[in-house]
């Protein structure tokens, strides 16, 4: 298993670097130990977590949620879906 996937009874833990503010939202793919997501919306009012959650949520086909690291790029994100799923996800983006 990759450092930026944990298993976790919810699903599974992602590690994700947020790059708020792009061009366009997406996952990047993996950067050193975690998974990069960019995501349009600017980091303010909590509105880049909140894409980084719909961004994901609908590539996995499943609800996510940041648990940690809600003001700082690097966030650790739920997902209730199964790891394999991300390990896919993260093999067709990069």
């Amino acid at each position: 298993m990759p450092d930026w996937l944990r298993p976790d009874p919810a699903g599974c833990l992602l590690r994700v670097l947020a790059q708020p503010g792009a061009r366009r939202d997406g996952v990047v793919g993996v950067h050193g130990d975690r998974l990069k997501v960019a995501v349009r919306a600017p980091p303010e009012d909590g509105r880049a977590n909140a894409a980084l959650e719909e961004i994901l949520g609908a590539a996995l086909g499943c609800r996510c949620t940041v648990v940690q690291g809600h003001g700082d790029r690097r966030k650790t994100v739920c997902c209730a879906c199964a790891p394999e799923r991300a390990l896919a996800l993260a093999a067709s983006a990069g």
